[in-house]
């Protein structure tokens, strides 16, 4: 299998089944799963919290001075996201602050501060990474690399279940029209565009459970390590 001192990313877009399918494959290969999406969704809510813009640079570098985040693993495989020592998991994992996390991770000193983070989390190693440029920019001489998509329809369909499982009742153009948007938003913006480093994988998950995308990267994984 992989070299213990691996990483593996696995970026893509919105509703794509990166967070769940990180998860697992960590879980498979006793890797640390880290949620750089999470990160970016903290830091949203950091800014909307003071009302401070994107284009005041000063009041942008301040509040990025005094952040502190902290990814803490979860009995379920999952991560809780503390900011400033405040779990704010569940405040962050809403449609809205997607929107709010794609806007924010365009700008380049959010991303000069959580990549610099980021690759500091990563130096140990033996880590599964999922976002929007881990491939590309983050960790471009990561062991094994995904591309993780579906469908805009099925990632709707998805994110509206999920939602509903937490009782809440949201309508299906709505969120298929945001993930439109965030699709579109996230691969034409300057600063890494949304998109596929040129060596790797993709995996089309429209059709496939988590188990079995899991089993396929493993495969593809496995492949690679001979």
């Amino acid at each position: 299998m992989l070299d213990p001192k691996g990483i593996v990313t696995i970026d893509g877009p919105s509703g794509a089944g990166k967070s769940t399918i990180s998860r697992g494959l960590a879980a498979k290969l006793h890797f640390t799963y880290l949620d750089t999406g999470a990160m970016y969704r903290a830091v949203g809510l950091a800014l909307e919290q003071q009302g401070i813009d994107l284009a005041d640079t000063p009041a942008l570098a301040q509040c990025l001075a005094k952040i502190e985040l902290t990814l803490v693993p979860n009995g379920d495989d999952d991560v809780r996201v503390l900011l400033n020592g405040e779990d704010v998991s569940q405040a962050t994992r809403t449609p809205e602050m997607g929107m709010v996390a794609s806007r924010v991770s365009a700008n380049p000193l959010v991303r000069e501060k959580l990549t610099a983070l980021q690759r500091q989390l990563g130096e140990k190693g033996s880590i599964v990474t999922e976002g929007r440029d881990m491939g590309t920019v983050v960790f471009p001489k990561a062991s094994c690399k995904f591309f993780l998509v579906a469908s805009a329809e099925e990632r709707a369909r998805r994110r509206q279940a999920q939602l509903a499982e937490k009782g809440q009742i949201v309508d299906y153009q709505e969120i298929l029209d945001q993930i439109s948007k965030r699709d579109y938003d996230d691969s034409r913006r300057a600063l890494a565009p949304l998109k596929p480093a040129d060596d790797a994988i993709i995996v089309d998950s429209s059709s496939m459970g988590p188990a079995a995308v899991i089993d396929c990267m493993l495969a593809s994984i496995a492949k690679s390590a001979r």
